[in-house]
């Protein structure tokens, strides 16, 4: 471990999690970049069965900052979190007429990496721009309006005295 305090990395794996990695991974994106108390909410209102497991990794990964590293659980965010996909199981179903069909039963590996917040410093105040004089501003020309456009002349009914 050759990492410095200021940039110490936490991280927590769950392997072979039987969930297809894309329906994981719809729910990790939510959680990338945020604070793990913002997480933590995320997750908890997130209504798919892969927000379970997630939130179960983040909580190892956070005990795992806590006891290893002696890091405060709430000054921490998540700073990459990711699904890999792990093996396929096969099985076979029978099907009418002496066919089979199968089934995939996908896993996938979660992992979650925690880094501590880091107080950036305040960023300089901006300086201040000097107004035009009056001399250099110039109004923008004005456009023309376009031309109003007539209605369009109303035939008369013909009717069978007109024709006669």
């Amino acid at each position: 471990m050759t990492e410095t305090l200021e940039r110490q990395e936490v991280k927590a794996v769950a392997k072979w999690v039987h969930m297809s990695p894309r329906k994981a991974r719809l729910v990790v994106e939510h959680i990338r970049g945020r604070s793990v108390p913002e997480a933590r909410t995320v997750l908890a209102f997130t209504q798919r069965a892969a927000a379970v497991e997630i939130e179960k990794v983040l909580r190892s990964a956070v005990a795992n900052a806590e006891a290893n590293h002696n890091l405060a659980g709430d000054d921490l965010v998540v700073s990459a979190a990711y699904v890999d996909e792990g093996p396929v199981m096969k099985r076979w179903r029978a099907r009418a007429r002496g066919r089979a069909a199968r089934i995939r039963k996908p896993t996938c590996h979660i992992t979650i990496k925690l880094t501590p917040v880091e107080r950036a410093p305040e960023p300089a105040p901006a300086p201040k721009q000097e107004e035009p004089k009056a001399e250099e501003a110039k109004p923008a020309p004005k456009k023309k309006a376009a031309p109003k456009r007539k209605p369009a002349a109303k035939k008369p009914k013909k009717t069978e005295e007109a024709e006669s």
